[in-house]
């Protein structure tokens, strides 16, 4: 939200934040809301309260559950339901919408004047009715106990609709030129139309009468540059005060008893007053014109607070008895502002309270963006001590804040190569942001090397955010960091107190070990055998005799090495267990199930005395069959030694 503040007022603009349009795709506004902080932080109301180009109206249902407005372009009318903060329904016109009018406690009854002399009637489904006046309108209101619809315009006849009889009446002759506005008195109904030389002309609906005119040129009030200024705006505060607002600029609050104002306020911009509301909770005003929204005291007429959206204005409605202000403006979007020092929110949007008490504790400002903190000894440094006590300098807890243009230029005569210097480390810090993306050669530490990557590789795959970087240090506390470079705390696997501690050993673990002694093999026998070192251009070459025979020495006793360790004078098998087991048992024999780090099964299936005889009966018979060649007239051993079949003599 846009914070203001007039007069110590505090304003919050509702509206401030950035709007999505409505042409583009739900893709497109899912992208934007992602990547932009501001729509994401943004707090809007009520959703899609805005018109296309402009709006013209805007008013409160009696019942306080709808909101209606009215513009352009198409021709249209939104109505907003305040329960569900979005919009209800949407309708477009032929014309322009001057002004509407409720005709029910909610939405399901108005009329509407428009630019055209067409007078609309909608119904809770749709348009009902529609007629045409005999002139250009300008405003209307509606007289309930007599079921009439006044209708002012382009002059001195107040026409009379009667919605019951459904046809125009007799109307009220004014003896004016041309009337602007027309206001019924809710507590005695009388009627008051404001006229365009100035004159206020009332009428006494039961006896459809004239019944007085105060007229404002001879209250004696001198209203800007001209005695004569037309009648724009008006309203009841209760049975006997009235305000009338004039095309100058001017606000004049009269007793109906009496032909002199008795407060005179002018808004100093010479612009036509656009509506007038007098606040039920307390003793405020709020008027309007074109360019500024003032809220003044109705006693006094002293300045509450004021509020400029930076747009035309063309009307203004208050919630009832809360401090939440609707603004028909210029603009696509309708102006919403809430003044807390007005009013409460309403109970539909009472979360507003809890966001501007937030607000208020939390806006402390303690940086400021025109001001430099510097410190004592930055003072003596820039070369300006002499300023202290002057008003150049603000002393602020322990140090001052000075102006950034002042900090700038002393900072420029006392350090001329700053901007240098300043230039060089945002070159720095650029190439080093792009080095880090770019592939890194990780040197692990020498001390317990299996120990930081196995916590490398449990980092790796864990789905914490805590990954370590650094490599010589995997645990990420400096307090362990002796564990890698100290020699004192090398583990040493081969040790049986290590081996009792890690009985079993993971396939992972192994997998790393084993490539370790690979590593460290080749780095020591690097320099007695040479052609490790050899490119893999110069593999392609032939070797010679002497390094042919070099290198199967060599492999000779690195398979004697591999396959046997001798210990005592006893040849210790350095084959796993493991590996016995697979060559020498068949794998329908023993089965293994699991890793070495839990779940571990192996399942012996042991054969019965029947089933061995049969295997061996079996072996001895593929043995004979082995042994005979057949031939297509009779069977002939394979030599002269006479052949036995299943146990008979075969010649």
């Amino acid at each position: 939200m846009l914070v203001s503040q007039a007069n110590n007022v505090k304003v919050y603009n509702l509206s401030s934040g950035k709007s999505l349009p409505e042409w583009i795709s739900d893709r497109k506004k899912r992208q934007l809301l992602k990547n932009d902080t501001d729509l994401r932080r943004r707090i809007e109301l009520i959703q899609d309260f805005d018109m296309p180009t402009s709006s013209n109206c805007v008013q409160v249902s009696p019942d306080g559950q709808y909101i209606i407005t009215t513009g352009v372009y198409k021709p249209r009318l939104k109505c907003f339901q305040v329960d569900e903060l979005s919009l209800k329904f949407d309708r477009c016109f032929d014309s322009e919408c001057i002004k509407f009018e409720f005709l029910s406690e909610d939405f399901s009854k108005l009329v509407l004047l428009q630019a055209d002399r067409y007078i609309e009637m909608h119904a809770q489904y749709g348009r009902y009715y529609r007629t045409r006046m005999p002139k250009f309108g300008r405003d209307l209101a509606y007289h309930k106990p007599s079921c009439d619809l006044y209708l002012v315009g382009d002059g001195p006849e107040v026409f009379r609709l009667n919605l019951e009889q459904g046809r125009f009446l007799q109307p009220f002759d004014s003896e004016v030129n041309e009337i602007n506005v027309c206001k019924i008195n809710p507590d005695h109904q009388m009627l008051a139309c404001g006229s365009e030389d100035g004159k206020v002309v009332c009428f006494d609906p039961r006896s459809r009468l004239k019944i007085g005119t105060l007229d404002l040129a001879m209250s004696g009030i001198k209203l800007g540059n001209d005695l004569l200024s037309s009648v724009t705006a008006l309203t009841f505060r209760n049975g006997l005060e009235m305000a009338v607002g004039t095309s100058n600029g001017s606000i004049m609050i009269f007793d109906i008893r009496s032909n002199k104002p008795r407060l005179v306020k002018n808004h100093l911009y010479e612009l036509p007053i656009k509506n007038i509301v007098f606040h039920g909770q307390n003793n405020r005003v709020l008027s309007t014109d074109s360019k500024i929204l003032k809220i003044w005291d109705h006693e006094t007429g002293d300045n509450f607070t004021s509020v400029e959206p930076g747009v035309t204005i063309n009307d203004m409605c208050v919630y009832k008895n809360s401090g939440l202000i609707f603004l028909a403006n210029e603009s696509s979007k309708n102006s919403v502002y809430y003044i807390p020092a007005l009013g409460q929110a309403p109970k539909w949007c009472s979360f507003l309270d809890n966001i501007t008490e937030e607000l208020e504790e939390s806006n402390e400002v303690l940086v400021y963006d025109d001001y430099k903190f510097v410190t004592d000894a930055d003072l003596d440094n820039l070369g300006l001590s002499h300023l202290r006590g002057t008003g150049l300098v603000r002393a602020y807890m322990h140090g001052f804040f000075i102006d950034m243009r002042l900090y700038h230029k002393a900072k420029s005569i006392v350090e001329p190569f700053a901007y240098e210097e300043y230039r060089k480390n945002r070159i720095k810090t650029k190439l080093e942001e792009e080095r880090s993306s770019r592939i890194k050669v990780n040197k692990m530490p020498k001390i317990n090397r299996h120990l930081a990557e196995k916590l490398l590789d449990q980092k790796a795959n864990s789905k914490k955010d805590d990954q370590v970087n650094d490599i010589s240090n995997p645990l990420g506390d400096d307090r362990f960091g002796a564990m890698f470079m100290n020699k004192d705390f090398q583990v040493d696997m081969e040790s049986e107190e290590y081996k009792l501690l890690h009985p079993v050993v993971s396939k992972h673990e192994k997998e790393r070990l084993n490539q370790q002694s690979d590593k460290s093999e080749n780095d020591s026998d690097d320099d007695l055998h040479p052609w490790h070192t050899i490119k893999s251009k110069d593999k392609k070459k032939k070797m010679t005799k002497k390094q042919k025979n070099a290198l199967k020495l060599y492999s000779m006793q690195r398979e004697d090495l591999n396959h046997s360790v001798s210990i005592n004078g006893l040849k210790k098998s350095s084959v796993t267990i493991g590996e016995i087991l697979s060559q020498d048992f068949q794998k329908d024999i023993i089965r293994e199930s699991g890793t070495a780090l839990g779940s571990k099964e192996m399942t012996f299936k042991l054969s019965s005395k029947r089933d061995t005889k049969k295997e061996e009966e079996n072996k001895i018979h593929k043995k004979e069959r082995k042994d005979l060649r057949r031939s297509a007239g009779k069977i002939v051993a394979s030599d002269n030694k006479p052949k036995f079949w299943r146990g008979k003599k075969v010649r």
